[in-house]
């Protein structure tokens, strides 16, 4: 009899209490307020809202956190320092930025544009074909461009012509397999600029095979990478661009001669040497300054890095990104990349252990201040890493941030048993009246 009184006596107080708080719909419960304790649980307004890190798509099952080993190696690699003008390195597996200078602005391409030619050539033709030089081809090239020596009337087979354009970087070799593929330069490049645009490139524009000067000729380190990306999945891209020597037969103007891989960080005795290199090309002009691209691979994870507008520091670059992205990935670190309509592709989330920290588009890390991502604020500790909870921030302001870390906006807070209100712009408001009429004091609190 008595436990049945006891029972009774907690629903009445259970139903009691229940009638004090005020209807405000859909609730969300959140973590106590500075200085107290407290447990969470959502609801209401933030449905929807991913809890389980920053309001993106997170990694397929099977990614597990990073062990505080992990986390404690991530938080020790530094950001390469990259003395190029624009740079990128991206993940080739799945297409994400794992770093970026610059990398949406449009630069001069020079001869890493023949990484495109070769993509198309092997997509649109067969090896043995032959290909006939023509006259247009064969001359009005500018002073100084790299050629083969051919001559109006010289023939090569496809493949001949690739290992020329690849090793050599024969420029009327490029001229002449865009002929063969479309008739013209003119619809080559046309051709050229539908097939970047099927990878997902937004500011190229391909005027040549070659990538000899042209004002109108211009792409950026993420639209390269991105057809590199492509090119290296090709069979017969990837061996002409990993094979260090072949030999051309004679034509008209030459004998047999023998060409070499001009990209150095692909042999062996080489200062420049990098191991898992599998490939890539290089490229200069006087208004490109150096560009190179490369492609290598460790442990199964292959990377793509691209260097846009240097001065003599390409290997240099090269090497720092790869050694910066093959210890980002054997550090266990999860990267997730924003979506492309809202932020810069090269703009990433990085989780550690159970701690997430945004790449901004320069490469660095967002650090004490607000980064709107996807339509959502977030905020960011000094410590690089993104805030949950409560923040009073510039001006004495308070702010809630989720567990998901979106800002809260428009809607009742709980914390130790008091009630506060998020106005439209993320402030807890103070001494007035909330939107839906309850009057706050000069701490927040709704005053019951």
């Amino acid at each position: 009899m008595i436990k049945k009184s006891r029972r009774l006596w907690s629903l009445i107080i259970s139903f009691s209490l229940l009638a004090v708080v005020p209807s405000y719909g859909n609730v969300t419960i959140v973590p106590a307020f500075p200085g107290s304790s407290g447990t969470e649980s959502v609801s209401g307004p933030s449905a929807g809202q991913s809890e389980a890190g920053p309001g993106i798509s997170l990694p397929s099952a099977g990614n597990e956190p990073a062990s505080q080993t992990q986390t404690s190696e991530v938080n020790n690699i530094a950001q390469p320092e990259i003395q190029s003008e624009g740079a990128v390195l991206m993940d080739a597996a799945t297409g994400t930025v794992l770093y970026s200078k610059n990398g949406e602005t449009k630069y001069y391409p020079a001869s890493i544009t023949k990484i495109m030619t070769a993509l198309l050539v092997a997509e649109k033709s067969s090896l043995s074909d032959t290909v006939s030089f023509s006259k247009s081809a064969t001359t009005n090239l500018e002073s100084g461009a790299v050629t083969l020596g051919l001559a109006e009337g010289d023939k090569l087979t496809v493949e001949q012509s690739l290992y020329g354009l690849m090793l050599k970087s024969a420029n009327e070799v490029a001229n002449g397999l865009a002929e063969h593929i479309s008739g013209s330069v003119g619809n080559f490049s046309a051709l050229m600029n539908a097939r970047a645009k099927e990878l997902g490139c937004t500011s190229t524009n391909f005027v040549n095979p070659n990538g000899l000067n042209n004002s109108s000729h211009q792409t950026t380190p993420r639209d390269m990478a991105l057809i590199a990306r492509a090119a290296f999945q090709n069979d017969t891209v990837r061996k002409v661009t990993s094979t260090l020597s072949y030999q051309i037969p004679a034509t008209k103007n030459a004998s047999a001669r023998t060409v070499s891989m001009g990209h150095k960080m692909l042999y062996s005795g080489d200062s420049r040497f990098y191991p898992g290199v599998i490939g890539g090309k290089t490229g200069y002009t006087s208004l490109a300054g150096n560009t190179l691209v490369t492609c290598a691979e460790k442990n199964g994870v292959r990377l793509i890095a691209v260097i846009m507008k240097s001065k003599s520091t390409h290997y240099a670059d090269t090497k720092a990104l790869f050694d910066y992205g093959f210890a980002l990935k054997s550090s266990g670190a999860t990267v997730s990349q924003t979506s492309q309509n809202t932020q810069p592709a090269s703009s990433l989330w990085v989780q550690t252990g159970s701690k997430w920290y945004y790449i901004k588009q320069n490469g660095t890390k967002a650090s004490n201040e607000w980064q709107k991502i996807d339509g959502v604020d977030y905020w960011f500790d000094s410590d690089t890493f993104m805030a949950t909870g409560w923040r009073e921030l510039a001006g004495g302001s308070w702010y809630y941030l989720r567990s998901s870390g979106a800002k809260a906006l428009n809607t009742w807070v709980e914390s130790s048993g008091k009630w506060y209100y998020l106005g439209a712009d993320g402030v807890m408001l103070k001494n007035t009246v909330s939107p839906d009429g309850y009057r706050l004091d000069s701490s927040g609190a709704w005053a019951r």
